[in-house]
């Protein structure tokens, strides 16, 4: 069975209590449940998590990126958080690795400040979801199942 990687940046443990008008209810928790139940129905393994640390974020894209080249790893889905709109080593990460990427956002950036509408990591994921609250992990997970 291959596995998954959902990772999620900065802040994204305050899901659920953190400006819910424009991130919802649902926690951490209850995205990971989601994420686990679409891996499941996908044939993946889940491997989820969070870090307010942009070097744990690395870490985890630079094992992601290891597995890929072994074939155990089918690819990852990234919400970065407030990383994608300023982390150039984020996109260094991604780059390097050439591991499918999927780019995650629960919130329409678009439609948000504007500094939200630039990303440093759209350029190396293979798409960009945004805007459809935290089933946007279920999308992005379906998505990779797909490529």
């Amino acid at each position: 069975m291959s596995t998954l990687f959902v990772l999620n940046g900065p802040n994204l443990n305050l899901l659920g209590t953190r400006e819910p008008a424009v991130y919802g209810h649902h926690t951490l928790a209850d995205v990971e449940a989601l994420c686990a139940a679409a891996c499941a129905k996908a044939g993946f393994a889940l491997r989820f998590h969070q870090s307010n640390h942009e070097g744990a974020l690395l870490d985890w894209l630079h094992e992601a990126g290891r597995l890929h080249q072994q074939g155990e790893l089918a690819g990852v889905v990234l919400n970065a958080g407030a990383y994608t709109h300023t982390s150039i080593a984020l996109h260094d990460a991604i780059k390097g690795t050439g591991v499918p990427l999927i780019e995650l956002h629960i919130s329409n950036v678009f439609a948000r400040e504007a500094f939200r509408h630039h990303s440093t990591i759209s350029s190396v994921a293979r798409a960009v979801v945004c805007g459809f609250g935290v089933q946007g992990y279920v999308l992005a997970i379906e998505g990779l199942a797909r490529l």
